[in-house]
């Protein structure tokens, strides 16, 4: 998953750290070398550097704190290349993640699509000294998305209910989705769907969006925690065939700091973390630019987690 997200200060640092939080393997020229383990009675929570992933850490620290565990962060690390490292070593001890693309990593032949699955697989793919958490229901993944006057029109609550219209529906996104296996090709074989046309657009960003809401296509590729889903009312396909597998978000830790008193407070906080709450979440930060750590303090109050 590509993101649009990254406010950087130059062209080149932009490059460099486009392969953040979502994205697989390569090398990461920003990557440093390993860190100064953190205090036996201290848990590090870092982060990406994507405004989502900032958040979510300002969450774990917030829970962590509320029951009394020592806490710092280090933020806006980068992409896998830099953060893993940091947790191998002890220099970084939590940070958010993204299920799918976290067995990506680990395991780049892996073939688990299901949230169950790929959680099942992490088990065995995650390395010592490292493992993950339960998940939350909360994804952060690419979805057919299409506005509420479509849905409505044409009864659509699912992705194969698009093969009833598709001679009406022009598709947009990334031009890789042309023949990426999770792009038209996917929906072929997973749906049946031979669409109008497709239109090549961007990843989940703002061409995508215009084109929807100016009609120019009928659906696009638009990531579940998009604020412009809830802002707009737009509607995220289900996908029961499991096209696009499944990015839950989880806590991926030192397992030596996974103290009761630590999966405690983190399994609280993924029971109450949903993809609407998350894309809320998101609007605050992103579309009515409020502070990451005041948005993450007034989830965790409101859910009596703090």
């Amino acid at each position: 998953m590509n993101r649009n997200r990254l406010v950087l200060a130059t062209a080149v640092v932009s490059s460099a750290l486009a392969l953040t939080a979502c994205g697989g393997g390569g090398s990461d020229p920003l990557a440093t070398s390993a860190g100064k383990p953190a205090a036996s009675d201290t848990i590090v929570v870092g982060s990406a550097n994507f405004p989502e992933n900032v958040l979510l850490a300002y969450v774990y620290a917030g829970a962590l704190k509320a029951k009394g565990v020592k806490v710092s962060t280090k933020l806006n690390i980068g992409s896998r290349e830099a953060y893993i490292p940091g947790l191998k070593d002890g220099s970084i001890d939590l940070i958010p993640d993204y299920s799918g693309n976290l067995l990506t990593y680990f395991d780049p032949k892996a073939t688990a699509v299901s949230s169950a699955d790929v959680f099942t697989a992490l088990q065995t793919a995650v390395p010592a000294p490292l493992t993950v958490l339960p998940q939350s229901t909360a994804e952060d993944k690419d979805a057919v998305v299409v506005t509420k006057a479509t849905a409505t029109k044409y009864h659509l609550t699912a992705i194969g209910d698009l093969k009833a219209v598709e001679k009406n529906i022009v598709l947009g996104g990334p031009a890789e989705w042309k023949t990426r296996p999770t792009g038209v090709p996917g929906l072929k074989a997973k749906y049946g769907i031979t669409f109008k046309g497709y239109k090549s657009l961007d990843p989940g960003g703002p061409l995508t969006a215009n084109a929807l809401e100016k009609g120019q296509i009928q659906a696009g590729d638009i990531f579940t925690t998009d604020p412009q889903i809830l802002t707009k009312s737009w509607v995220a396909l289900q996908d029961p065939q499991n096209l696009f597998a499944a990015q839950n978000v989880l806590p991926l830790i030192n397992k030596a700091k996974a103290t009761p008193t630590v999966t405690a407070a983190l399994n609280a906080v993924s029971a109450k973390l949903t993809t609407p709450v998350l894309a809320g979440l998101d609007k605050q930060v992103q579309s009515d630019k409020k502070d990451p750590e005041t948005v993450a303090n007034s989830f965790l109050s409101s859910n009596g987690l703090s």
